[in-house]
């Protein structure tokens, strides 16, 4: 298991601007579109059809995770990231969306672990990883490194992160406990912005 200071600590110092957009990590991957019985059955008889579709064994693998069913969308994802391979632009989308797959089941070790793979790759300075990143740190109990990583998206874009109020426009993929959540971590860099570097 991953543990807490292990997951902070194997983290590198925030950069100072993430201007990079990086639109082929960040997308929802859908084989299927819909929901419901008939989407999960035409997406296991791909998976046995297909074993290397990693479409659809990442959508089946968030279906079971948002089921509450952690251990398979695990196996799943372990699955889709091998048959992922050296095809890199989908096994970053692979770790992105399993890392939020397990944000979103309470696993934020396990999350952090996921988006940790994604850094240092291209783009070098995703406009995603700084809110994050920060939101995970804080869930994890790791305020300072929140704080730092908040900063980054802050001195990046200050018109939109300065303030908690543009989240819903910015994050509409956020749950709104998780813009609480940011927004708690935004309130902790107003009362006091760490200086760089």
């Amino acid at each position: 298991m991953f543990s807490l200071s292990a997951a902070a600590q194997s983290l590198p110092a925030p950069k100072e601007f993430y201007f990079d957009p990086d639109p082929q990590t960040t997308r929802a991957i859908v084989a299927v579109p819909g929901e419901g019985d008939a989407v999960v059955d035409r997406l296991a008889s791909t998976v046995a059809r297909k074993p290397a579709d990693v479409e659809s064994r990442v959508q089946l693998a968030r279906i079971a995770m948002q089921t509450g069913r952690l251990e398979l969308g695990d196996e799943l994802y372990r699955a889709a990231q091998k048959n992922a391979g050296s095809n890199q632009r989908l096994a970053r989308a692979v770790a992105w969306n399993y890392g939020w797959d397990l944000y979103r089941a309470g696993e934020h070790p396990r999350a952090l672990e996921q988006w940790q793979k994604l850094i240092g790759g291209w783009p070098s300075t995703p406009s995603w990883q700084p809110p994050t990143l920060a939101l995970a740190l804080w869930k994890m109990g790791h305020k300072a490194e929140a704080i730092a990583w908040y900063a980054a998206a802050v001195r990046t874009e200050p018109q939109q992160w300065s303030v908690a109020s543009t989240y819903a426009q910015m994050l509409p993929d956020w749950r709104e406990e998780d813009r609480g959540t940011l927004a708690e971590v935004q309130a902790a860099w107003q009362a006091d912005p760490p200086a760089w570097p």
